[in-house]
């Protein structure tokens, strides 16, 4: 077959692949993004017993507005404060009260003599409104943190 006609058929291939209907106008805040987060904020709080291998650390934050998403990380930083690698996360929905949480993490990634910190930030629309001011954690084990109160986002 000619090379031609062949290149034709491959760039007309091309253009119907690539070509799609119009775009869909966006979907409102009440539609499946907050469901997505009660979701995965129901999934982190149903874990069941913890396992041997496992460690948590647990508390409640204090001062999380109702619908606020709320994401907690624990994390390995640098001298700079700079996180290096995650060793665990939860995200939970604020309730305007006492919001309890569980954040498991295997102990033996838990790096010797690096500096380990649990944040925490909450966001409402998508926009950052409180933070939680780093807990430096220094062992590997399990610990209760006890209430941590978050503050307004700069």
């Amino acid at each position: 077959m000619p090379l031609r006609p062949l290149v034709l058929l491959s760039f007309v291939s091309l253009l119907v692949a690539c070509s799609s209907d119009a775009p869909k106008p966006a979907e409102p805040a009440s539609g499946p993004a907050p469901q997505m987060a009660q979701k995965k904020a129901q999934a982190s709080a149903d874990q069941g017993p913890l396992p041997a291998y496992q460690r948590e650390l647990s508390g409640s934050l204090q001062g999380v507005p109702e619908g606020a998403e709320v994401e907690l990380a624990l994390l390995v930083v640098d001298e700079r404060s700079r996180p290096q690698l995650l060793l665990a996360s939860a995200n939970l929905i604020g309730n305007n009260q006492a919001l309890p949480f569980h954040l498991r993490f295997n102990p033996e990634t838990f790096p010797a003599g690096a500096r380990v910190e649990l944040r925490g930030r909450a966001s409402q629309s998508g926009q950052l409104i409180l933070h939680l001011p780093s807990q430096r954690i220094f062992q590997p084990t399990s610990q209760a943190l006890g209430q941590l109160q978050f503050v307004k986002a700069p």
